[in-house]
């Protein structure tokens, strides 16, 4: 009876891991709409993709990227993660394509600086993975070419900067931190009140950890994006995410929601990311995902 059990048990496992294996491929478009840009503004429409972790030989991934163009986006968000070994940049900027020309913004995660390494998956249940700085004996990735790639076109850099844009004539402040993941974000190099004449604040970050959240909320930043959290990655129907691999709350793992800080209250949007870690391969019940945000004006505002 025990080793017919254990049969069933280990048949069902198997299962499971092979539809995972299938879920990773099911690429998605998210749509959402979020009421903070001032009245009589332009609706625009925000692509907010995340955590590619491309592999050379991702070919439907690929093909997923090079479609995103044609979401006609007026904004892109990038918020790191983007590749998983050195020879996928130039797949990858070749995939972007014309998006690079629309006008966008990124930040860098850990996975920008240096290469996935082996973990056992039950070790993100029992605790985050986070470490201090990039560490020597992870592959390097070709982080300064990664940026130069992504900022040339429209898209501009706020890994600890903060950047100015107009689009459709909506004044846009943008503010990003660097990885908190890697302990590398300080925000003090962005910090403060968004300028009286923006007409949105916008904060971007990869892995969405309270200390950064809470600093650009109580700031009065009124809409945030990270990623980070792969949505989960393998959820329980019904449920959700087990595990965020930070301190933000599973119930945030993925998509829209409101995000507290004391009195003070942001938009926060984190997304479940395009790819896995390449010894994860497989997702469960949070296929692959990019967002497309239109955000409208506030009824209150």
């Amino acid at each position: 009876m025990i080793g017919k059990l254990a049969g069933r048990l280990a048949l069902a496992g198997a299962a499971c891991v092979a539809y995972g294996t299938v879920e990773a491929r099911a690429f998605r478009v998210r749509r959402v709409t979020v009421p903070v840009l001032p009245a009589g503004a332009p609706r625009l429409r925000v692509l907010h993709v995340s955590d590619i972790h491309l592999a050379t030989r991702q070919g439907a991934k690929l093909d997923f990227v090079r479609a995103l163009a044609g979401l006609e986006p007026d904004l892109v968000v990038n918020t790191g993660d983007n590749i998983s070994q050195a020879e996928a940049l130039e797949p990858l900027l070749e995939a972007f394509g014309r998006l690079l020309d629309v006008p966008g913004v990124f930040a860098f995660g850990s996975n920008d600086y240096t290469a996935s390494t082996f973990h056992n998956p039950l070790a993100y249940l029992a605790s985050s993975t986070s470490r201090d700085g990039i560490h020597e004996d992870r592959a390097a990735l070709p982080t300064e070419a990664l940026r130069a790639g992504l900022a040339s076109g429209g898209w501009r850099d706020v890994t600890g900067h903060k950047v100015v844009l107009d689009v459709h004539g909506v004044h846009l402040e943008i503010r990003g931190t660097d990885d908190a993941h890697l302990r590398r974000d300080d925000y003090s190099l962005v910090a403060g009140q968004p300028a009286a004449d923006a007409d949105l604040a916008l904060g971007v970050t990869h892995a969405p950890y309270a200390r950064v959240l809470d600093a650009m909320t109580v700031d009065g930043v009124p809409l945030l994006f990270a990623g980070h959290t792969h949505g989960g990655q393998v959820c329980v129907p019904g449920w959700g995410a087990l595990t965020t691999n930070c301190d933000l709350p599973t119930a945030q793992a993925k998509g829209l929601s409101r995000y507290h800080a004391g009195d003070h209250t942001s938009w926060l949007h984190v997304s479940a990311g395009v790819g896995t870690s390449p010894y994860a391969p497989y997702r469960f019940a949070c296929p692959p995902e990019v967002t497309v945000l239109t955000l409208t004006a506030d009824p209150n505002g």
